[in-house]
């Protein structure tokens, strides 16, 4: 059997990027949420706890480290995070009942998380649209590497506002 070969006109590959144009941004912010990754956030330090331990160690440590979430793991996998918001729905009308339960009880499952590689824009896009204040950061073997909070990205964004020349 013989093979007839393509021509051009008969649907040779054509490449779909040839006449690409990168996408014109308003001002550097602009540019930095949609170009820059995760990574070049400040998500670090964050704190870690298994989901083993108590509440009350729990919110002890993040007492001490004057912190407003916790990410909760299983075997160094993420299983939830437990937040400001987990201890005022979840904890302190019962606290004397469940101090001494596993912060399983009340932590927030299999919570939404970006990847390290992810955009500024996709985290805070998730941020806003999930209504949470905090996303653990992701590494591409699924390891937690960080976190974000509305502290790192306002100071993330400050860094890249617009100056008046």
């Amino acid at each position: 059997m013989k093979r007839k070969r393509r021509s051009a006109e008969a649907g040779e590959f054509q490449d779909p990027l040839k006449n690409y144009s990168p996408p014109a941004y308003e001002d550097e912010m602009e540019r930095a949420l949609c170009e820059n990754r995760v990574d070049q956030m400040r998500t670090k330090p964050s704190m870690a706890v298994e989901a083993s331990t108590t509440v009350r160690d729990t919110l002890k440590q993040m007492y001490d480290m004057n912190i407003a979430s916790v990410i909760v793991t299983e075997d160094g996998r993420l299983v939830g995070i437990l937040s400001e918001r987990d201890v005022l729905n979840k904890v302190v009308d019962r606290y004397d009942q469940i101090s001494d339960q596993p912060v399983r009880e009340v932590m927030t499952v299999h919570p939404t998380a970006v990847y390290d590689t992810d955009t500024p824009a996709k985290a805070i896009n998730l941020m806003a649209v999930g209504g949470f204040r905090h996303i653990p950061i992701l590494d591409v073997d699924d390891q937690i590497v960080g976190v974000l909070g509305p502290r790192r990205v306002a100071d993330y964004l400050r860094q890249h506002i617009p100056t008046e020349s």
